[in-house]
């Protein structure tokens, strides 16, 4: 494996994983019945990431920065994975840009585009911080946890655009959104179809989004959705996931 130096954001070079149903395991990775390792890896900085917006499904693009730190996560993996070149059936990758011209500039082009990667739907708080949607609540504070964007009310829903600068206007909608549960649910999906390549010994790399991944974890250990709230993981770092004899377990967390 070798990382990119290069990746605009245009169209996502991966493949929709309904688009080529001849992908297949092949027997000669196999490691003696040893499951293989669930990596997880969270897209590099944005301008909302420094912001503390909610980020879900509005595409923005990387930050300069965020694009040097996607191709420092390419370098570390490489030393990670010395052996293994993570073929196109084990990337896995959300379809917004942020996450996949990350996958691109690690040094995976060729990966499948998996929906249920896709951010958290924070609907009415999309492009809003902590401290706004408080407000405009009439509150001290507001937990996307706890409370989570059902609970908000319908005046915070519509659509605007808001400029990205250097970028150019995005279209930021705000619709009903989702909650945790519903969010989680789409990642155990996920992890329902990585884990035949799992159980047959191959590793998974999965590119995307903070709070997705840390629901994913949660779906991986058995814990309720809300408790994604007590990890945290940092623009363009690692989470590994694995097993400890018969129990699912994180072997690594933020590197």
């Amino acid at each position: 494996m070798r990382p990119k130096d290069e990746a605009g954001d245009g169209p996502s070079p991966c493949k929709d994983r309904h688009d080529d149903a001849r992908l297949t395991m092949t027997n000669d990775t196999q490691r003696e019945n040893k499951p293989g390792k669930l990596l997880l890896l969270r897209h590099g900085q944005t301008l909302w990431s420094q912001s503390g917006q909610y980020t879900g499904r509005t595409d923005i693009p990387l930050t300069e920065e965020g694009r040097r730190q996607a191709q420092e996560a390419g370098r570390r993996l490489a030393l990670l994975f010395p052996d293994d070149s993570f073929p196109i059936s084990h990337v896995f990758t959300s379809p917004l840009r942020r996450a996949h011209v990350t996958a691109q500039l690690a040094g995976f082009g060729d990966c499948q585009v998996e929906s249920d990667l896709a951010e958290f739907d924070y609907g009415p708080a999309e492009g809003r911080t902590r401290g706004q949607v408080a407000a405009a609540l009439g509150q001290d504070d507001w937990d996307v946890w706890s409370q989570g964007p059902l609970t908000l009310p319908a005046s915070l829903q519509g659509e605007r655009e808001e400029e990205i600068p250097g970028y150019g206007p995005v279209t930021v909608v705000n619709g009903v959104g989702e909650s945790a549960e519903m969010a989680a649910d789409r990642t155990g999906e996920v992890i329902e179809r990585a884990l035949p390549y799992l159980e047959a010994g191959q590793n998974v790399l999965c590119v995307a989004h903070a709070h997705i991944l840390r629901l994913l974890t949660t779906r991986w250990v058995g814990l309720q959705p809300a408790d994604a709230r007590i990890f945290e993981l940092d623009t363009a770092h690692f989470a590994l996931l694995s097993w400890h004899h018969a129990n699912r377990v994180i072997e690594r967390w933020n590197f």
